[in-house]
């Protein structure tokens, strides 16, 4: 199958700027790092930033372009692809492909998700981009344009190779981009066994069975990187991504990110009582005094506002995240040219009992914004100016 490696989520640019000063720093502790799934805020971290071998969490990004290919129509869940020689011998982690066989989308991708397939790794990888090397360069590809600035592809199942490297705050951001990008395909991490030619295979991921609300995503295991997870998991509207990398024990890896969670959506429950309060004592505050102050506010507010501020051009509204996202890359690679460094914006709003998603390409000044919109409507494509608060910017500038 012909696969063309993508361009995705300009909005998803990370700001990490930390160069380390050798990639054997990687193994020198325990890295870890946990944030709120909704607004990116790190909760927690520590050597977050050290070089590691990412293990089995390497099919995570396996499964994020397989889920852009689904989505795409590139490949769909029923489709056979073949299993070569080099599938089949992947090993330790298989579920027992013959080579010559043939196997469904939808059983690899749920080999990956509760086995950890390694033969189907690689089955995926051959399906989408001729030969895993070449996969795992789109896959490179692919995590630096989703801000992860220190993460380098070999292969697509993460069996030891010594070039492979991420970090704990890269693997969260790819975590965030599963959840947000794909939510159709996230809740199959929840999974806890599936059926494959009559046997039933059950998950790696404890914490599924035993922390309440989590729901993925993946665990990881080599002598070289120790036991690895990237885990979720939502309470009352609250929802975390944990990473930690590099335990010497599996049990000792669930306890800490168990542990992580837990403090995470504690927190994350006390902000929301406090804010509850707070709005409510700000609701009995005098109004004529709030009036007063808004009116003695009113030039700061403008000068702030003016410092906030940047244009950009809404070039639509679709029914689900999927096809807001991919119709901005379109419009962005295929037109606007000039605007390869220009971030793009997918905003959920309201209307009535349904939700759109609003598709907007930012990061201009207010001529330029004008000029591009205008050359679009010349185009026979729709778009209007609109003003971008930085607070709307997205979880990988956060993260």
């Amino acid at each position: 199958m012909n696969y063309k490696p993508m361009s995705f989520f300009g909005t998803m640019i990370c700001a990490l700027t930390i160069v380390l000063s050798s990639a054997e720093r990687a193994q020198a502790s325990v890295s870890s790092i946990m944030i709120d799934a909704q607004s990116g805020e790190v909760l927690s971290s520590n050597n977050a930033d050290e070089l590691r071998y990412p293990a089995s969490l390497t099919k995570l990004m396996t499964l994020y372009i397989t889920f852009d290919a689904l989505d795409k129509g590139i490949i769909k869940w029923d489709d056979k692809l073949p299993v070569s020689r080099t599938a089949a011998n992947r090993s330790p982690s298989k579920i027992g492909v013959r080579a010559g066989e043939k196997i469904k989308v939808g059983d690899a991708v749920m080999a990956l998700i509760v086995k950890s397939a390694n033969d189907c790794a690689t089955v995926l990888a051959e399906g989408l981009g001729y030969s895993e090397p070449e996969f795992a360069k789109t896959m490179t590809r692919v995590a630096h344009e989703l801000g992860m600035k220190n993460t380098t592809f070999y292969n697509a199942s993460g069996l030891p190779n010594k070039r492979q490297k991420t970090t704990a705050r890269d693997m969260a951001l790819l975590g965030a981009a599963l959840y947000h990008h794909f939510p159709q395909y996230y809740k199959l991490f929840s999974t806890k066994k599936f059926t494959y030619k009559g046997r039933t295979i059950y998950t790696h991921n404890h914490l599924l069975k035993t922390f309440e609300g989590a729901d993925g995503m993946k665990t990881g295991f080599t002598n070289a990187a120790g036991y690895n997870i990237v885990t979720s998991a939502e309470r009352d509207g609250h929802r975390v991504i944990a990473v930690t990398m590099g335990h010497r024990m599996l049990k000792q890896r669930d306890k800490t990110v168990a542990s992580m969670m837990e403090k995470g959506l504690q927190k994350l429950a006390l902000n929301a009582t406090q804010n509850t309060e707070t709005m409510v004592a700000n609701n009995e505050t005098d109004s004529k005094a709030a009036l007063a102050e808004q009116v003695a506010d009113n030039s700061l507010t403008a000068e702030r506002s003016s410092v906030q501020t940047q244009w950009g051009i809404q070039i639509g509204a679709f029914s689900n995240y999927a096809k807001a996202r991919n119709y901005a890359l379109d419009i962005k690679e295929k037109v606007i040219h000039q605007a390869k460094d220009k971030n793009i914006d997918i905003e959920p709003y309201q209307t009535g009992s349904a939700v759109v998603y609003r598709s907007k390409i930012i990061g201009f000044e207010k001529a330029e914004a004008k000029k591009v919109c205008d050359r679009l409507k010349k185009s026979q494509k729709s778009c209007i100016v609109v003003t971008v608060e930085k607070d709307e910017y997205t979880l990988a500038n956060k993260i």
